[in-house]
Formats: structure tokens, C-alpha cells, sequence
């Protein structure tokens, strides 16, 4: 599925592609809305549907990945209440291996997060996989989330690289469609982000179920 001789730069996403979803996921739709509920004196069904018009009106800004946003907005400490659930993240399955493989091979990698920096410290607090990266760029930095080609060209300006020679890898297809925009030629898509939800069958780009899909081959990594 990929021709390593063609790549010279690695960009991976966290949440959803070296990470399980899962954790994201049953924070937002159910942790988040019972902790509202307790909070506002509602049900969890009106909780819930308080807080996915909430989150559904600005997603794929930056504020809709900005932890100190959502902590205003809902009076709550967002950051405290992923402490008390950390102990659900986890790397996906060949995460590590696929990243040790990339680590020693002469290509670039960098990790491109919408993440919010309290978000990665939380994270890599309990899954360090920052050591196998030659940069961690966070969205928050750029002032502009991936999903926009603001973002693209300031990643550009900071660290030049050859989009017709780059692999991007990320579960969100929004992203995608805005590094094809850009020019990137390689984009791969995760089909089970979330390892406790069924895995996606139409996606519009190129999916994997695992890594260890395109460590092997006949031009393997």
C-alpha cells in the first residue's frame, strides 16, 4: 500500500491513530455529560443533548479543541477530569513498533496534533512516544487547526517538506481532505479508531486496520 522509497517525511495525528479513541470518545459522550448532569441538576439524556449541540456548533475550529474553552464554557476543570480517567489510554495495536521502525529509518517524523498541550502532557504522561518523534507540532501553537490550510503552510513555513514526498497519517477525513488540498500525496486513513466501536467500511480515503498493514511488503518500511 505505500512505496517507502517515496517518502521522505512521516506526519501522524495522536488521538485516534497512535492512540485508541476509545478514551476521547467515552470521555466526551458519557463522562463529560454525567459530571454536567450532576453539576446542572439535569438527566443524562438532557445533559447529553445539551452538550452535543454544544460541541457540534464549533467542530473542527480550534476552540473546539481547546481544553481551557470547554473548562469555561461548562464551569468545569476539563484537565482534572482526564486525570481521573488517564488510566484509559493507551497506544493502538504496532504503535510502538511502527514507530521504532520509523525512528531508525532516515525519513523525518513529526507528530501533528489539534490536541490541546494539556491534552499531550496528560497523554504522554501515561504513553511517553514522544521520544520517537523529531518534532511534536500542536495546532494550538499554529492558531489553526489541521482541518484549515493556515495550518498546512505555517507547518510548511516552520519545517519545510516536500509535500509530493510526504505520508500523512490521521483517522479524521476532514483533515485529510485539507493535506490533499494542500498538495500532500500520501494520506491514510484509520478504519477502527475507536478499538470498541465497529470498524468504518466506506471511507474516502485509503484505511488500515493496524500498522503492521504497511511495515511488510514489497517495499517495506
Amino acid at each position: 500500500m505505500i512505496d517507502w522509497r517515496c517518502i521522505d517525511t512521516v506526519l501522524l495525528d495522536m488521538d485516534g491513530t497512535l492512540l485508541d479513541l476509545h478514551f476521547d470518545n467515552y470521555f466526551w459522550t458519557e463522562y463529560v455529560p454525567r459530571i454536567y448532569a450532576e453539576r446542572h441538576q439535569l438527566s443524562d439524556e438532557e445533559s447529553s443533548a445539551h452538550l452535543h449541540g454544544e460541541f457540534s456548533a464549533e467542530q473542527g475550529t480550534l476552540q473546539w479543541y481547546c481544553l481551557d474553552h470547554w473548562s469555561q464554557r461548562l464551569d468545569l476543570d476539563i484537565a482534572a477530569l482526564k486525570r481521573e480517567l488517564q488510566h484509559m489510554i493507551s497506544a493502538r495495536p504496532f504503535a510502538v513498533e511502527f514507530l521504532t521502525r520509523l525512528h531508525h529509518s532516515h525519513r523525518d517524523v513529526v507528530m501533528v496534533t489539534n490536541a490541546h498541550r494539556k491534552t499531550l502532557d496528560i497523554k504522554m504522561n501515561m504513553v511517553d512516544i514522544t521520544g520517537w518523534f523529531d518534532r511534536i507540532v500542536i495546532s494550538h501553537d499554529l492558531c489553526a487547526p489541521k482541518e484549515e490550510q493556515t495550518f498546512w503552510h505555517r507547518l510548511q513555513t516552520l519545517h519545510p517538506f516536500d509535500p509530493a514526498r510526504t505520508l500523512l497519517i490521521d483517522d479524521t477525513e476532514q483533515v485529510l481532505a485539507s493535506a490533499q488540498q494542500y498538495g500532500i500525496a500520501h494520506l491514510l486513513t484509520l478504519l477502527q479508531p475507536d478499538s470498541q466501536r465497529e470498524k468504518r467500511i466506506n471511507t474516502r480515503f485509503p484505511g488500515i486496520h493496524h500498522f503492521d498493514e504497511i511495515m511488510s511488503g514489497g517495499y517495506s518500511l
